[in-house]
């Protein structure tokens, strides 16, 4: 048997002679349709993958088994085979009521995890009856204004048998008091609780915009959660680290890869600068991925953030903890990919994506309805989206074996570009002092900014086609129904909130929050003193105002 390293250059000359027989007759007679073919990212690839690409990974190092360092092919020895991935369709909107009933028709569906989608007001730490909150109660998600919303919208769920994921991030902190209040109302032990906060700060400044605080207090109400969690709810997750949205603000592959871990390091070293122990709260962090259309990208970026977390766990913290080292992710397809125009197409966009999210490993997933180019989902297209995953899991055969793909020389190639490019930008954040100081000075954003405007410039030349858009179009399109959130939501919820401060103690309001500004202005831990407010049923917005007189509010430079 030859030796490893006699195998690139036989394939290199096998592949030299490949060319020169075959290939170039071929490409003589009929010339390929593009001169550069390209990935979603718009990055270039080649036509052909040989065991020469793929020459200096070591297998052991690099690939390995799944369930082993450095976890490339997966963090489970048996991937679905002993435990399918949980189905979590994002759901939120209007009142609490209706959210609570599209709740449990999913969960009467075969769904097993709630997500929890916020409005815009809510997201921004805004009661409904503010006037910035004119507009928009109830459209985006549901409205959440104080913990009498809370408890409608889990009335008849019960909290230490389902886990749910809240996506929200500013005021996180205040709805994680809500949601443990409503735990302790149901009768529901804490240490019992699992589910995710997002939590994710440092992506608000980097791509979603919906921020309240400077950056640096924001990230001590994060390390806040961190520790209370540590400490009182040790099965919860009280970050997910999310590029999704930093893919849907026009990032790349590379880029949503490589800012995303590099977040959750920030999470990390500002952990350990706190006194936590990293092996205790590092593997309560979760990790958010988009999946767009570029089904090979994709479940090379995956795979290559497992390797790469595992990696840096070890060496720049030096934990040998599996559960440290190992990487769990959600993953929710592309919302920016889906089109107004043809709106059925995106189911079949929606397939192949959950597809590579499931070929990538990941733990639980989200595939987005048909109509959300749209408006928020109906009963109709939530249901297809959930059984997309569901026809995925059951008649697909992907579940039984795992990692399928690995040992593909293109797919084992493309992981390890992803993991050079993260790591290239890894070298240029570190040396700007962290992720912090690189937010600070607008680096993350302008390289966003940068690869958002050549994509669409390729799509406007037509070099990447959007079925519908830019090629196939149609002059007459049929309509699909959508749901329409009535005006009427936010008298519904400003009445709720009029009945909740006419009941409750305006004095224990007042003492609360009080309390709640003096932990904050002594830089104690804040997530008691919220929990107290949260309690004597202060707003969300009274909360969130007693911590903006406290750490002052962020305005944006402009880069």
């Amino acid at each position: 048997m030859p030796e490893t390293k006699e195998i690139p250059s036989r394939a290199q000359a096998e592949v030299k002679r490949w060319e020169r027989e075959t290939l170039e007759p071929t490409v003589t007679k009929n010339p390929e349709t593009k001169k550069c073919f390209e990935s979603v990212s718009l990055e270039e690839v080649n036509r052909l993958y040989t065991p020469a690409d793929t020459s200096d990974q070591d297998f052991a190092e690099d690939i390995s088994f799944p369930g082993e360092f450095p976890y490339t092919r997966g963090i489970h020895p048996t991937g679905y085979r002993g435990k399918l991935w949980t189905m979590r369709q994002f759901a939120g909107f209007s009142t609490p009521e209706e959210t609570n009933a599209r709740f449990k028709y999913l969960l009467e569906q075969g769904q097993n995890g709630l997500s929890v989608a916020y409005d815009l007001p809510t997201l921004m730490g805004y009661d409904a009856d503010s006037p910035l909150s004119e507009g928009e109660v109830g459209k985006c998600g549901v409205a959440v204004s104080s913990l009498a919303d809370m408890e409608v919208l889990f009335n008849g769920i019960p909290l230490d048998q389902v886990t749910v994921s809240q996506t929200i991030n500013a005021p996180a902190s205040v709805l994680l008091a809500m949601y443990l209040v409503v735990a302790e109302k149901q009768g529901a032990d804490w240490k019992r609780i699992s589910g995710t906060l997002q939590n994710d700060i440092l992506k608000e400044y980097i791509a979603q915009k919906e921020w309240i605080y400077p950056i640096r207090p924001a990230m001590k109400l994060v390390i806040d959660t961190f520790e209370f969690c540590n400490q009182h709810v040790p099965r919860y997750n009280p970050v997910s680290v999310s590029g999704y949205h930093i893919r849907e603000a026009g990032a790349t592959a590379i880029q949503e890869l490589a800012f995303t871990l590099r977040d959750g390091l920030e999470y990390v070293e500002w952990g350990v600068k706190a006194g936590l122990d990293p092996d205790r709260f590092v593997p309560r962090i979760s990790f958010f991925f988009n999946a767009h259309n570029d089904f090979f990208e994709e479940i090379a970026k995956y795979r290559a953030a497992r390797r790469i977390w595992a990696r840096e766990m070890r060496d720049r913290f030096g934990s040998t903890n599996e559960r440290t080292l190992k990487l769990r992710f959600h993953t929710q397809t592309a919302g920016v990919s889906l089109t107004v125009q043809q709106p059925l197409n995106n189911i079949v966009r929606v397939a192949i994506q959950a597809l590579a999210g499931v070929l990538g490993g990941t733990q639980s997933l989200h595939t987005d309805a048909y109509d959300e180019a749209l408006a928020l989902p109906t009963d109709r297209a939530a249901l297809i989206a959930l059984r997309t995953q569901q026809i995925i899991a059951e008649e697909t055969g992907v579940a039984n074996t795992v990692d399928p793909l690995g040992g593909s020389y293109f797919l084992e190639a493309l992981t390890q570009k992803m993991e050079t490019g993260a790591r290239d930008y890894f070298r240029k954040i570190d040396s700007m002092g962290g992720m912090v100081a690189a937010i600070e000075k607008g680096f993350p954003q302008r390289e966003i900014q940068d690869s958002a405007y050549q994509y669409q410039k390729a799509v406007e030349r037509g070099e990447q086609v959007i079925v519908g858009v830019n090629k196939y179009e149609m002059a007459e399109e049929s309509q699909i129904p959508t749901l329409v959130i009535d005006e009427s939501v936010r008298d519904h919820q400003v009445e709720r909130l009029e009945q909740t401060r006419a009941r409750r103690d305006a004095g224990s309001v007042t003492n609360a929050l009080e309390k709640l500004k003096r932990a904050a202005q002594n830089n104690e831990n804040t997530m008691p003193a919220t929990i107290d407010a949260v309690r004597a049923y202060a707003t969300l917005g009274e909360i969130c105002s007693a911590l903006r007189d406290v750490y002052g509010v962020y305005e944006e430079p402009a880069f």
